[in-house]
């Protein structure tokens, strides 16, 4: 099972307030453990929402582009990882190892979600459908 863990935003990142070097440190090590243990598949810091940009889809196919910031830092995201797992315990079990991602003393908080597999899209996934998505995972394969 793959889940996509998401490191929320805070004040302090959407103000484009960078780690120490103690909490990049403790993450490297974080990482490493994950690297070890075969459950990382990617991970990466975002940068504050002032230099990105929404494109909002209307229902008539119109497409409008909206500049950051975005106000509601709760709802947004300052990272990520992807975790190959067993299970959604698991996950939640490497999560609540991480170190505290806004730095000691600081709030923060960390979604998991399931990725989709596949075998979840049933029937609706041809064979020609499930051809053409793996042709595409192995052309973007190792890009960073």
């Amino acid at each position: 099972m793959r889940f996509m863990v998401i490191v929320k935003a805070s004040k302090n990142s959407e103000a484009g307030m960078l780690p120490s070097t103690e909490l990049l440190d403790a993450m490297g090590k974080y990482n490493q453990e994950l690297a070890n243990a075969g459950v990382l598949l990617a991970g990466d810091g975002l940068q504050a929402s002032s230099k990105g940009a929404r494109v909002r889809f209307s229902a008539d196919g119109k497409r409008a582009v909206i500049d950051g910031p975005f106000p509601e830092t709760k709802e947004l995201v300052a990272g990520y990882w992807i975790f190959q797992v067993k299970s959604k315990q698991e996950a939640i079990d490497w999560v609540k190892r991480c170190p505290a991602p806004m730095g000691p003393g600081e709030e923060a908080e960390i979604e998991i979600r399931q990725l989709f597999e596949a075998a979840d899209f049933g029937p609706r996934l041809t064979p020609e459908l499930q051809e053409a998505e793996e042709r595409i995972r192995k052309q973007v394969g190792g890009r960073r």
